[in-house]
């Protein structure tokens, strides 16, 4: 069925208007040449890291606009770098919006963990996930810190600048994001050539402006990119240009915190409005990769990857660095993922499902009912992009801890098609060794919603015996890590586990991240 969970849009209040944007642009030169003069560069103390990070975010940067703008620097990033790109959540957990979106960003946790959930930050929680800047100034306070930004939220509501040890704040709602832009650009490019920073975050703001006042599809926009991937070009220059560079190590990371509409604007769960991406070149990452399994809480946990920080599990973080690629063996399966056969309103060009089970899978059908919709008839094997264009606001953007290719059985999608029986489906693992343990821990990330009469249960089979229920779900559980430890009974060599969900046009149960391990 279609069922709607409506939401009003949350949109970034800077310049969203084109009486504004006029103003603005009238003004840039003048701010340029006025912000330049007004904010000298700030005196860091002295790095005293040869391995160092330049963080630059671009705000409102839908990437799949890149490529017909003018942008040498980050189209070179792109193939001397790793390149991932992913979607966001969407309300009921954020809107796609600048507060959610640069709090991810920094802190390495999702909306639910640091609690912005809109432009007004309510609900902040950066006290116990602070932002990266914050979290080095606590694990390596010797590190040289700067950040820039022009807009003052991710200063005065703490999301960026604390822990830093200088920091430029410029205003761009009231002052225009053209010539500040340019400013952060001109002090920071200073900053890299005559002194020694080791982490820097610098923000740029024309991006998301252009996208409000002229939409994605625009010229305008594309020019914005422009000028931007010319900041970054500077920026790029000036690391080179550094005396100490040949001793340095230097990572340069870019990301995004949300897409727009090709009309403009954001705030709601189109997919264009959900896209995003990390782009990062330097030690230990890949030339030319793109990953499927990247997303945007990977920032944080990057950083402290390059700068050779293992983070405290106490911190909670839901990233990864960028080069480190998932295990779980539903990523075996690109190249049996397919175009849409019944859902017409999913783009011909994304591949994104399939039947086919990784190797020593299996899934049991023998109890599903004729018909329905093609794709999720029982369980399937789905990425982010295509399962969640099935159907909008109805949760399936909440789907934030999956990475890659992910398991789902979806009796509502199913049911959008003429069926007779049942929806019940299977999904059987191979069988894992536990001979000689005492423990055996199933660990997997689970979304699933509950809705009437719906099960959902795991079930585990010793020996290929009778499968027994070790747990059933009867509420919702919104893309959460699970963790499942059973006593090995005596005289057990192996167990399988079983993922048994039945339904009757309800919802939806995904699984990912399944991993066994023996103590």
């Amino acid at each position: 069925m279609s069922r709607s969970l409506s939401s009003p849009l949350s949109r970034r209040s800077v310049l969203a208007t084109t009486a504004a944007a006029a103003t603005a642009a009238a003004v840039a030169p003048l701010a340029t040449a006025t912000a330049t003069a007004a904010y000298a560069a700030p005196t860091l103390p002295n790095g005293t890291s040869k391995d160092k990070v330049l963080v630059v975010g671009m705000d409102g940067l839908r990437h799949d606009v890149i490529a017909t703008a003018d942008a040498p620097h980050l189209t070179s990033m792109m193939a001397n770098g790793t390149y991932g790109t992913s979607l966001l959540y969407a309300n009921p957990m954020a809107a796609t919006s600048s507060g959610p979106g640069w709090s991810t960003i920094s802190t390495g946790v999702w909306p639910d963990k640091h609690g912005v959930r809109e432009n007004s930050f309510a609900g902040k929680n950066y006290a116990r996930y602070p932002g990266f800047l914050a979290r080095l100034a606590q694990v390596r306070p010797q590190l040289s810190t700067y950040a820039a930004v022009d807009w003052k939220p991710l200063d005065t509501q703490g999301t960026v600048t604390p822990g830093a040890d200088a920091k430029l704040v410029l205003d761009g709602d009231r002052d225009g994001y053209t010539g500040h832009d340019a400013t952060i650009a001109a002090e920071t490019e200073s900053i890299l050539r005559n002194q020694n920073p080791d982490v820097l975050f610098v923000y740029f703001g024309q991006t998301d402006i252009a996208g409000h006042t002229s939409g994605a599809a625009s010229a305008a926009y594309r020019r914005a990119i422009a000028v931007q991937d010319g900041h970054l070009g500077r920026l790029l220059t000036a690391i080179r240009a550094r005396p100490s560079y040949a001793e340095e190590r230097w990572t340069v990371i870019v990301t995004t915190d949300h897409g727009h509409t090709d009309s403009g604007g954001h705030g709601g769960s189109a997919i264009e409005e959900r896209r995003t991406f990390v782009l990062a070149q330097g030690p230990g990452i890949a030339a030319g990769a793109r990953p499927a399994d990247t997303r945007l809480v990977d920032v944080a946990a990057t950083v402290f990857q390059q700068l050779g920080i293992t983070p405290d599990p106490a911190w909670g973080l839901d990233g990864k660095p960028i080069q480190e690629r998932s295990t779980d063996p539903f990523e075996a399966l690109y190249p049996a993922l397919s175009g849409r056969a019944d859902e017409t309103g999913i783009p011909a060009g994304v591949l994104g499902w399939t039947h086919t089970a990784p190797s020593g899978w299996s899934v049991v059908n023998s109890a599903m009912g004729t018909g329905g919709v093609t794709e999720w008839r029982g369980w399937s094997f789905a990425t982010d992009e295509f399962w969640s264009r099935s159907q909008r606001d109805q949760s399936r953007e909440l789907n934030v801890r999956s990475r890659g290719v992910f398991a789902v059985a979806d009796s509502d999608e199913w049911d959008d098609k003429a069926s007779s029986g049942p929806y019940d489906s299977t999904l059987v693992t191979p069988a894992y060794a536990v001979a000689g343990k005492s423990t055996v821990t199933l660990g997997l990330t689970t979304l699933y919603r509950q809705e009437g009469s719906q099960s959902a249960r795991i079930l585990a089979s010793w020996n290929g015996g009778t499968p027994v229920e070790v747990k059933r779900y009867t509420s919702d559980v919104i893309s959460q890590p699970q963790s499942l430890t059973l006593n090995v009974p005596s005289g057990a060599a192996n167990v399988s586990f079983r993922f048994h969900y039945t339904g009757s046009n309800n919802w939806y149960w995904v699984i990912d991240g399944v991993k066994v391990t023996t103590s």
